[in-house]
């Protein structure tokens, strides 16, 4: 299943945070599609100094979210993880009505 991915941490925490994503990227049934690091505050109520990434990332079970999100937490990384839904460009209501049957 497919997750957006927000993951908020201190800037002074960057090379524990580097060093433990690095070891969640070879995690078996982890599987990272796409990573951004927002270059300004991408939502209110972000604290000053805090670095916020998002990444889209596919697990194929809850054990494998949970193994992964363990580290960054250690690492002091705060996520948010919220499953979505793929819908093809400019399809979206064929889709809907697949889904609504």
């Amino acid at each position: 299943m497919k997750f957006l991915v927000f993951s908020m941490f201190d800037v002074a925490k960057a090379a524990e945070v580097a060093e433990a994503s690095d070891k969640v990227a070879k995690m078996p049934g982890v599987k990272l599609l796409s990573q951004y690091a927002c270059q300004g505050m991408p939502f209110a109520g972000v604290p000053a100094k805090h670095m916020v990434v998002v990444s889209v990332q596919e697990y194929e079970s809850n054990q494998a979210i949970a193994s992964s999100q363990y580290p960054l937490a250690l690492a002091g990384v705060s996520t948010w993880a919220v499953p979505v839904l793929e819908m093809p460009a400019g399809g979206a209501s064929a889709e809907e009505k697949k889904y609504r049957k």
